[in-house]
């Protein structure tokens, strides 16, 4: 009886402490996200209103080349420097993580880069939240969770996922394997970033697929096989961009020439093409894959000026260009997988996204939160296939593997990495 009481009142303890610290974490992160994706907008708005400025690229990368090499060496690494820590919690990580990442992000879609939002609000939920221990001087392990804390809160806010933001920090660090030590503040501090947000007024894109079909043994093999397209793609897309990456330094060695040069090709490629589909979030294409047939090309082109941007050490995520590259991806397997159009963006939304980051779970969560539960099933099947044939490296390269994927189909993708 004696030690029921006890185990009752640490488990309350418990649960009002990472209340307390979730909320706190909820709080700043949320309104860091409100912050950042209206920022994202006014940017947007006024690129496309005045498309001049995109020939100014190549000095907005200069800007943001200087603005790191000279202010923010020490967290030029983003979102990897966050699993870096929580693998190996050494140093507090700076608060200048949050308004670098912030400005130069906005720099990045001003000027016309094609970048995400999703590192960029998990980077100032991370560094926020981790700036608790000057106060509190938690322990070693209290501050692993208050780094998982600051990423689920980022990612829920910007996104308005408050379960796929929450199994999303628990999921990023490890491949294969769930930390339930972090269950509760990570969901806390998700709820919390969410709602937060919310109040802020922000008004996050939400997709409706109103048609499903019954599901049956073909229905699943379909599944599967646009799953595996789904992950064989997003393999690619880790592969090339961390190639463009690796080219750039290979062959500049000032590191703020790189965004200079690299905003020379991205530009050009615009001007080429005559139209801004590619850069930015793509948003307005991503709605449009739920409604028309798009080109076949599209997603082929979202992977090579996203690269081209991230490569060259432009500043944003890479979630939302996957959101692109996956909804379009689907629109265009539609033509070949006899699935409904919007059901196919709608998974290869989530699918690609879940190859690339091999966060499995917390795409098919994002996929109920943003399309409804009925896409359960269906993406559920193709985000697993996804992760299963996107082998072991991904777009955050400080990932850890917990538990390997099967042995043969990692042979046989390895085979064709860049």
């Amino acid at each position: 009886m004696n030690f029921s009481t006890k185990e009752l009142f640490a488990v309350i303890n418990y649960t009002l402490k990472w209340i307390l610290i979730a909320s706190i974490i909820g709080i700043f992160s949320g309104s860091a996200s409100a912050l950042f994706l209206l920022s994202l907008d006014a940017a947007t708005s006024w690129r496309e209103d005045h498309l001049w400025i995109i020939a100014l690229l190549p000095l907005g990368g200069l800007l943001i080349g200087l603005m790191y090499h000279y202010l923010g060496k020490e967290v030029e690494r983003g979102s990897n420097l966050l699993i870096d820590e929580i693998h190996n919690p050494t140093k507090v990580i700076h608060f200048k993580m949050a308004p670098l990442i912030l400005l130069g992000t906005v720099a990045t879609h001003l000027f016309g880069g094609s970048a995400g939002r999703e590192g960029t609000a998990v980077q100032m939920g991370g560094s926020i939240g981790d700036q608790l221990n000057h106060i509190f001087k938690f322990t070693k392990e209290d501050r692993i969770l208050i780094l998982i804390c600051g990423i689920s809160a980022g990612f829920a806010s910007v996104f308005g996922t408050p379960l796929a933001g929450a199994v999303f920090g628990l999921e990023v660090y490890f491949i294969g394997k769930l930390s339930y030590s972090a269950i509760f503040p990570s969901f806390m501090a998700a709820v919390a970033g969410d709602y937060v947000c919310d109040l802020w007024n922000i008004q996050h894109t939400h997709y409706a697929i109103i048609s499903f079909p019954e599901i049956d043994s073909l229905i699943i093999l379909y599944c599967i096989l646009a799953g595996i397209a789904f992950g064989l793609t997003g393999k690619f897309f880790a592969h090339f961009t961390h190639f463009i990456s690796n080219f750039y330094k290979g062959k500049i060695k000032y590191p703020p020439l790189r965004p200079a040069i690299g905003g020379c090709v991205v530009a050009l490629g615009v001007w080429i093409l005559g139209a801004t589909d590619y850069i930015g979030l793509g948003i307005p294409v991503i709605e449009a894959s739920f409604k028309e047939q798009l080109p076949v090309y599209a997603f082929a082109l979202k992977i090579l000026f996203t690269s081209l941007t991230l490569g060259a050490a432009f500043k944003g995520g890479e979630v939302t260009p996957l959101f692109f590259i996956g909804a379009t991806l689907g629109n265009a397997l539609a033509l070949i997988i006899p699935l409904p159009m919007p059901l196919l963006a709608g998974m290869g939304f989530a699918a690609v996204f879940a190859g690339a980051a091999n966060t499995p779970l917390a795409t098919t969560f994002m996929a109920i939160e943003l399309f409804g539960a009925e896409i359960g099933i269906f993406a559920g099947i193709a985000c697993v296939t996804s992760y299963l044939f996107s082998g072991h490296f991904g777009i955050y390269s400080s990932q850890v593997t917990g538990a390997s994927k099967p042995s043969s189909a990692d042979k046989i993708l390895d085979n064709n990495d860049l």
